[in-house]
């Protein structure tokens, strides 16, 4: 959702309420309405890979640190929970030195073929390796990233030595990659991801409703992301701005693990500023 700020002191039922009941004024009511509708627009959100707003901290510095540094047999695999950033540092490590860009679950012939003709000593970035449909054709990817002396970043939600794949030869390459753990997030950076995702939607959450969030979602960066879209859907559906009453109801119809417990305050937590090289 693409969302336009409107003031609405003349939409409010209140408004209504106390102005005189005539036909100019139930129109131009009608009319403000409709002319906020119109602007929020249905556009889908969809996320960016910018190298500026990568969120670096202690969880993700070893595989930062890795990305700065040679590799073994020149591969290595990022992996991780759904959400911690393995996809945006692929491909922010894919722009930087203009690697081959690929997604596990969209391989196809047509890739191996790409590979072909990838200049010699480049290097390909396979995000979701671990969502690959054909054993074979992954196998083949490594086969020709190794005969043209490729570099090859993976990334997935468990280490390499742990994908169920069966077929012997990939069981025996993917076993000997280097696998770099992005970790659990800290608190400070879920704060941070936090006021990114509702900045990105152009949300404005005041900051104890930010914090009551924090200390109730599941501490994941996934969770924040689709509590953050359920409660940008909420907020338009109902033309009101995203309060703890609304998000307690949003986000308990939609199965989150709302806890009672409380935690100490995050408001005021300056996430580092201190970004790697790599960055």
């Amino acid at each position: 959702m693409i969302r336009l700020h409107l003031t609405d002191d003349t939409m409010t039922d209140r408004t209504v309420a106390d102005s005189p009941v005539t036909d100019d004024a139930l129109i131009h009511h009608a009319s403000r309405w409709a002319e906020r509708r119109q602007l929020l627009l249905p556009f889908s959100h969809e996320p960016g890979y910018d190298s500026r707003d990568f969120l670096a901290a202690g969880s993700n510095q070893e595989a930062l640190s890795w990305l700065e540094t040679a590799w073994p047999d020149q591969r290595i695999a990022l992996w991780g929970p759904d959400g911690c950033g393995k996809s945006h540092l692929l491909h922010v490590w894919a722009e930087r030195i203009g690697a081959t860009m690929l997604t596990g679950r969209l391989l196809t012939d047509q890739t191996l073929q790409d590979l072909a003709v990838t200049p010699e000593s480049g290097a390909v970035a396979l995000d979701d390796a671990d969502t690959v449909v054909s054993e074979s054709l992954l196998l083949h990817v490594l086969n020709t990233a190794r005969e043209r002396n490729l570099r090859v970043l993976l990334s997935g939600r468990t280490a390499p030595s742990r994908w169920p794949f069966r077929l012997a030869d990939l069981s025996s390459r993917l076993r000997a990659i280097t696998a770099v753990e992005i970790r659990a997030p800290e608190d400070h950076l879920l704060a941070a991801l936090l006021l990114r995702l509702l900045s990105d939607r152009q949300l404005i959450v005041t900051q104890p409703v930010q914090d009551w969030l924090l200390a109730r979602l599941p501490r994941s960066p996934a969770a924040l992301r689709q509590a953050v879209n359920r409660l940008d859907q909420a907020s338009l559906a109902v033309g009101k701005a995203i309060t703890r009453s609304l998000a307690t109801k949003v986000l308990a119809d939609d199965g989150f693990a709302i806890t009672n417990f409380d935690r100490v305050s995050l408001s005021g937590v300056d996430p580092s500023s201190q970004l790697p090289d790599f960055l």
